[in-house]
C-alpha cells in the first residue's frame, strides 16, 4: 500500500506525540475524528505501525552509560549466529542489536548505570556466550542527535 498526503503528516505527527487524542489529530489535519479512526486503525493493520511505546529518560531511571559494542564472533556460521541472537534477546542491558556487515557481525547499544556495571555485564554475561572471538566497545561522551522518528 502507497501512504498519500494525509497518512505520512498523521504518521509524523504520531512519532512526535502518540498520546495525542483522535480529536487533536483530527484538527490538526482537517478530517473528522472518524475518518483519522479509521486511517489509523487501517495503518495499524497493514503494519506501518508497529506498537506505542512510552520513551523513558536513562538518566531518571539510572541507565544513561550507553555503550555501542562491536562482536565479532569466531566463526561466521548461521547455527552461531542464531545460537548468539538467541541468547541476546535475554540480556536485558542490550536494548537494540543489529547484524552489520564490515569488520564485525554484530553492533549491540548497552545501557546500564556505570562503567562498573558495564564491566559486570560484559564479564558475566555478554563473554559467557559461547563463540564470541572479539569485542570492542565505544561509550557514549555525548548524545548529539537520537531520535526515534523515521522520516517521511
Amino acid at each position: 500500500m502507497k501512504l498519500d498526503a494525509t497518512d505520512q503528516k498523521l504518521l509524523r505527527s504520531l512519532q512526535q506525540n502518540s498520546k495525542q487524542t483522535t480529536k487533536a489529530l483530527a484538527l490538526e489535519l482537517n478530517l473528522s475524528n472518524t475518518a483519522v479512526y479509521e486511517r489509523i486503525r487501517r495503518l495499524e493493520k497493514q503494519g506501518f505501525i508497529r506498537k506505542y511505546v512510552a520513551l523513558l529518560d536513562p538518566a531518571k531511571v539510572s541507565r544513561d552509560f550507553k555503550v555501542f559494542c562491536h562482536v565479532k564472533l569466531n566463526q561466521h556460521i548461521k547455527p552461531r549466529l542464531l545460537q548468539f541472537e538467541k541468547e541476546i534477546l535475554d540480556l536485558k542491558e542490550v536494548i537494540s542489536c543489529y547484524h552489520i556487515g564490515g569488520e564485525y557481525d554484530y553492533i549491540l547499544e548497552i545501557h546500564v548505570e556505570n562503567m562498573q556495571q558495564y564491566r559486570e555485564f560484559m564479564v558475566t554475561k555478554l563473554t559467557a556466550i559461547n563463540h564470541i572471538g572479539s569485542t570492542q566497545s565505544s561509550f557514549v561522551i555525548n548524545e548529539v542527535k537520537h531520535t526515534t522518528e523515521i522520516p517521511l
